[in-house]
């Protein structure tokens, strides 16, 4: 606990309702940085506005009505401070540094109430957590005679089916063409690609059809040759 804390925390209530000089508001800026303690207590006091508000001949809070600062908040909680320290400090006068101490007295009795009313707001039920999309993942066989390895993994979506293909030794000179099989025989176009000197590729694509309808993904060099086929059945 840094030197003069006590002495600063006596000022809390006279910081919060704007009527510190700027010697002491720069005093204790520079404290509430570095003491989680004040902030903590400073936070508790954020009720005090809105309870002078309700207070007949009470002068108008210097922050807005149900303003709570927070550790997280304290920057802009400052910024507001100094932005209408000016201003408050003509009006106010020395008179806001006795009514802080009666303030403090009011926050401590009605603090209890604040947190109680709080506790006893209805919890909102948890959210249920979105379920990932189903993947399925299927490895590549390559054609007779031919060497293409890799795999596909296929995503499913509302509209369909999106296709990322991880494929090597690619054959021919391309381009390569990616299509999704269904049960009855019928083909998509997923996805066209040029040629892959390295003979690798990564690919997406995409097809209408459902994930539950696909049977197979297959590639094809430009002459509509299968250069290896993924079944998922």
């Amino acid at each position: 606990m840094s030197p003069g804390h006590e002495e600063l925390r006596k000022l809390l209530g006279g910081y919060l309702l704007g009527g510190l000089d700027d010697t002491d508001t720069d005093r204790l800026d520079a404290h509430l940085l570095h003491c989680d303690d004040c902030r903590t207590e400073l936070e508790q006091l954020g009720p005090v506005p809105e309870l002078l508000r309700s207070l007949e001949a009470s002068p108008p809070p210097a922050v807005a009505p149900g303003t709570r600062p927070s550790a997280v908040r304290i920057e802009g909680l400052l910024a507001r401070m100094r932005a209408e320290r000016a201003r408050e400090r003509r009006r106010l006068g020395t008179r806001w540094l006795a009514a802080a101490a009666a303030v403090l007295l009011v926050a401590a009795i009605s603090l209890g109430f604040v947190l109680t009313r709080d506790e006893e707001r209805p919890v909102p039920p948890p959210q249920a957590v979105p379920s990932r999309p189903p993947l399925v993942t299927a490895v590549f066989e390559p054609a007779s005679g031919g060497g293409m390895t890799g795999e596909a993994v296929l995503t499913g979506k509302t509209w369909g089916v999106s296709v990322d293909l991880n494929v090597s030794r690619l054959t021919g000179r391309g381009p390569f063409v990616c299509q999704v099989r269904q049960a009855d025989g019928s083909t998509e176009q997923a996805a066209i690609w040029g040629p892959t000197p390295s003979g690798n590729a990564k690919v997406t694509g995409a097809s209408s059809i459902q994930l539950h309808d696909v049977r197979a993904v297959a590639v094809a060099d430009k002459e509509g040759h299968v250069l290896g086929t993924a079944r998922l059945e």
